[in-house]
């Protein structure tokens, strides 16, 4: 029966014996690569998938600008305005109707 540090060193010996045989088949199978590559034109961004991130877009342009909304609320002291729209400001407190905007009637 072989002992411990016998089979370490068996273990160590496979594990270089394995490093070795792959680096020499993935150079062969890299040379092959190229050698199709070449014979059929291909280049690595026809062979690469492209990478996306994300949802797709809904049309082929870029994403759609939402407009601001308009102000709803003002804090008269700083002039800070809330379109009532999001977390409401501090500012806003537990009354918010005295701060609304009146609305300009057109």
């Amino acid at each position: 029966m072989a002992t411990y540090k016998q089979l370490l060193a068996e273990k160590e010996a496979l594990e270089a014996k394995l490093s070795q045989m792959r680096a020499e088949e993935v150079a062969g199978v890299i040379e092959r690569i190229r050698s199709l590559m070449t014979e059929y034109g291909l280049t690595e961004d026809d062979i690469a998938p492209k990478r996306r991130r994300g949802r797709p877009s809904k049309s082929g342009s870029g994403a759609a600008v939402k407009a601001a909304l308009p102000p709803k609320y003002l804090d008269p002291k700083t002039g800070k305005t809330w379109s009532g729209r999001g977390r409401a400001p501090a500012w806003l407190g537990r009354s918010p109707k005295r701060f609304l905007i009146a609305e300009d009637a057109a």
